[in-house]
């Protein structure tokens, strides 16, 4: 089995039990999950609030540990760091740096991923322009409202290319526009083989984009699949024709009433969605220039994504620190060791044990500071008795010979 078949995300009895302070089980939030999402394949991760989507993406981030069971991202476990180099992420709520501008937060991530200045340059105006605030760049993240904080939020969670984008909530707080801003990014990833895990409560939006689908309810998998198989209807035949007249009309229905002995249970005029009867309605606004300072309609996609990866941070931290230790190997050779500090010599002991003066007060204070060739200036001192321990004395003098031996 090479590489390309190894599922991207693989999950084997994934449970995680949330406990509380005396250690009892208090919330199962995953319960016994078991999910495979091939590469290249937009995966819909369902379910109403608590049902355990947000516990599952963050035990595949490696972000939390699960009880019992076992994860696999790109046959590796999520904790390693490596790993993480090939994922994207937007969280349920974005948490970004207020004070900073849209331009200069994607920065910041861009020098997280080691990206050059080049390069991060111009993906970060691609990325802008992708999700439409080019023009609000400038802007404090928190003067932005909610919709656009999530813009901000999937630029930079595209901004390392990569080969997995995990979107948890992506629409929320987001206008039609957005809506359908991240729905044509998901299409068009997916095309150039990106592989994506949608999380939302919202069916409409995953129908539109997911390939499978996996709902969850309780903490456990209730049903999963592929969208055709899952949404259509064995018992309904649906067929759309050009516009029909009454006359026509009522020959087919009576040549199916008594031929097939069929009802017809429906006869009218196809509607467009709501959503694209909105996106017309604002294409129709741009194209008349109406001024507006919330965030435009999107761009294409960046042509970077899907081209090239890049570097691994493991790989860039990893050299850097052989360059360090070849460079510190190179200063220790070249830099001669210090003198060691020179110990008492053997003139200054014979000095402590000369026989002391008649005037106990002229006694002096050897300065080793001093230059042994000056004599020290006497000090007054308080009368005290000294005895000149000859055998210490000896012992000391030895010692520093065999020292200097």
């Amino acid at each position: 089995m090479n590489g390309t078949d190894i599922p991207v995300i693989q999950t084997a009895g994934l449970t995680k039990i949330f406990k509380d302070f005396w250690r009892r089980n208090r919330v199962i939030a995953v319960n016994d999950l078991n999910m495979e999402i091939q590469r290249g394949e937009v995966f819909g991760l369902l379910g109403p609030n608590g049902s355990g989507k947000s516990t599952t993406i963050k035990m595949l981030l490696g972000l939390l540990y699960p009880t019992r069971g076992r994860i696999s991202v790109f046959g590796k476990p999520p904790t390693d760091v490596a790993v993480k180099t090939r994922i994207g992420f937007l969280p349920e709520e974005s948490f970004l740096y207020r004070f900073l501008n849209a331009r200069e937060t994607l920065d910041l991530y861009g020098r997280l991923f080691q990206l050059h200045g080049a390069q991060r340059a111009d993906r970060i105006e691609k990325l802008l322009k992708m999700v439409g605030l080019q023009n609000e760049a400038k802007r404090r993240i928190g003067e932005y409202s909610k919709g656009m904080a999530r813009r901000i939020g999937l630029a930079q969670a595209l901004l390392n290319d990569p080969e997995l984008l995990i979107l948890d909530e992506p629409t929320a707080g987001l206008d039609p526009i957005g809506i359908r801003q991240i729905k044509d990014v998901v299409r068009d990833l997916a095309a150039k083989g990106k592989t994506i895990l949608l999380s939302s409560h919202l069916l409409a939006d995953v129908e539109d984009v997911c390939d499978h689908i996996a709902i969850l309810y309780g903490g456990r998998q209730r049903a999963s699949g592929t969208t055709s198989d899952l949404l259509s209807r064995e018992d309904r035949t649906q067929f759309t024709t050009e516009q029909l007249t009454p006359e026509l009309i009522a020959r087919v229905r009576d040549l199916l009433e008594k031929n097939g002995d069929k009802k017809i249970l429906s006869v009218g005029a196809p509607a467009d969605r709501l959503e694209t009867f909105f996106m017309k309605t604002i294409e129709q606004a741009e194209a008349a220039n109406v001024r507006s300072s919330g965030a435009r309609r999107s761009g294409e996609i960046a042509d970077f994504l899907g081209t090239t990866q890049p570097a691994s941070v493991i790989d860039t931290l990893v050299t850097a620190a052989h360059k360090t230790a070849a460079s510190r190997v190179v200063e220790s050779a070249q830099i001669p060791p210090e003198k060691p500090v020179e110990e008492p010599t053997k003139r200054l002991i014979e000095q402590l044990t000369q026989t002391p003066p008649d005037d106990p007060r002229e006694i002096a204070t050897v300065d080793d500071t001093h230059d042994l060739d000056t004599p020290p200036t006497p000090e007054p001192a308080a009368p005290r008795a000294i005895e000149g321990d000859r055998t210490v004395i000896d012992s000391l003098i030895r010692r520093k010979e065999d020292t200097d031996g």
